[in-house]
């Protein structure tokens, strides 16, 4: 895969992770760092713009008209309608500072975005703190699995670090959709 290629599958998903997609862009960002450290650092800014887009769609049809898209997202996987509501809350008593909540918890930033324009916070702003909101995670999970494959490459192979990172991430989205599933 070119670099190119690599950047625009990048900020595809980072753009439909933030509309209607459930797989964070993370997978594929940390995918990247099993080979390139600089390349998934590229990839990260790039799926940080398409995130930045996706945010500002739904950050849109959410001043339009919010209600049929509640009713979209209610229809993903681990989102329910107590989800969307602690979203609100989240905004209301800690402003556009709950996007750096989010990631902690595995609230999807499109809930923030959809959220947000209900409450009133103009577009701009909210995309200006959404950089940093979104950047730090996509940041840290792909340095996180850079050094962890540095560390294992002594060990074993590119193709064994692969089938790693394929079955963390399955792992991670069995336990996260249980969990979700059971919260709601």
């Amino acid at each position: 895969m070119t670099l190119s290629r690599t950047n625009a599958l990048a900020a595809l998903w980072g753009l439909a992770e933030a509309t209607l997609f459930f797989i964070v862009p993370d997978v594929l960002l940390s995918w990247i760092a099993l080979r390139s450290l600089k390349r998934a650092m590229w990839a990260c800014l790039w799926a940080l713009l398409g995130a930045l887009v996706g945010g500002a769609l739904i950050w849109y049809v959410g001043l339009v008209n919010a209600d049929p898209l509640r009713e979209v997202f209610t229809s993903i996987p681990a989102i329910n309608e107590g989800m969307l509501s602690d979203v609100r809350d989240q905004l209301q008593n800690s402003g556009l500072v709950a996007l750096f909540i989010g990631p902690l918890v595995g609230t999807p930033y499109k809930l923030y975005a959809l959220e947000a324009a209900q409450l009133g916070y103009g577009l701009f702003v909210f995309l200006l703190v959404s950089i940093p909101a979104r950047l730090m995670r996509f940041v840290i999970v792909t340095i996180v699995s850079a050094a962890a494959c540095r560390a294992l490459n002594r060990f074993v192979g590119v193709r064994t670090l692969q089938l790693l990172h394929v079955s963390v991430w399955v792992a991670f989205y069995s336990w996260y959709f249980y969990v979700m599933s059971s919260s709601g």
